[in-house]
């Protein structure tokens, strides 16, 4: 193939001092390739580049990381992207926060007992739940609005986690969701188990021999579903600083999400 070079009509200043020289002719010639050796002929080739490989994020683990704001970081010779949840390490737990844990649950289930449940020592739990059924008369309708303000509260409130801890702290944050969150749960739970057999019934099983057994084994696999997030009882009851996890490994990675987890005890107890 013939490449024609040709003396433009007009030649520019900035093109004739020394710096500036026109380059020489180019001679085009026909010429073939292959995919494989050009591939292999790039200077810069693919596999240089990593833009095929996983990401990898910096993940901290909450065992052991204590007030001291030191991190446990996951290595990358495990191939882990977040955080073990298998991992509990007995030597780095301390048998003082235990006893504020056992602590702590008291005092919540006292408190909850003496404001919410208990009617003689002024609860307004019942109160609460005459207005919601002053709503309706039909049992369901009432369930159903139980469930939606427990839903728009506990998911609202989980939503506007960062923000929350920015603004008043992690622990103060997680008492304020706990303290909102567990009445409104208890009541629902409550009213669900006093009206169980209202309305139609649409089967009738309890007489079905082992059904009692696989309704508590059912019950026990929804709640390690949950693990370990809930099982993190340290965090759960803001003794060690709450902190936001990515878990890799355990139950939680095939789930992905822990509203998967009540679906089981959701349909035994129905």
């Amino acid at each position: 193939m013939a490449v024609a070079s040709a003396t433009p009509p007009f030649s520019p200043p900035y093109l004739s001092s020394p710096r500036h020289r026109r380059p020489d002719a180019i001679s085009l010639r026909p010429f073939s390739i292959s995919a494989p050796n050009c591939l292999l002929q790039l200077p810069l080739s693919l596999n240089s580049l990593h833009i095929f490989r996983r990401p990898r994020f910096a993940a901290e683990a909450s065992i052991g990381d204590r007030e001291s704001g030191g991190s446990t970081s996951v290595s990358d010779d495990e191939g882990l992207v977040g955080e073990d949840a298998a991992v509990f390490d007995l030597s780095e737990q301390k048998l003082t926060s235990w006893v504020y844990f056992t602590v702590i649950l008291g005092v919540v289930l006292f408190v909850l007992n003496v404001v919410w449940i208990d009617n003689s020592a002024g609860g307004v739990g019942k109160a609460f739940l005459d207005a919601v059924s002053g709503i309706s008369d039909s049992h369901e309708v009432v369930m159903l609005l139980l469930t939606l303000i427990f839903a728009i509260v506990h998911s609202g409130l989980a939503s506007l986690r960062d923000q929350g801890e920015k603004l008043v702290g992690e622990r103060a944050f997680r008492v304020l969701f706990a303290g909102v969150s567990l009445p409104l749960a208890v009541s629902t739970v409550v009213y669900f188990i006093n009206h169980r057999y209202d309305g139609v019934q649409l089967w009738q099983l309890q007489s079905v021999p082992g059904l009692h057994q696989l309704v508590w084994l059912s019950s026990f696999v929804s709640f390690f579903f949950l693990y370990p997030s809930t099982f993190n009882l340290l965090e759960v009851a803001a003794v060690d600083k709450p902190k936001m996890h990515l878990w890799e490994t355990g139950i939680i990675r095939i789930t992905r999400h822990p509203q998967v987890a009540p679906s089981p005890w959701h349909n035994t107890v129905n």
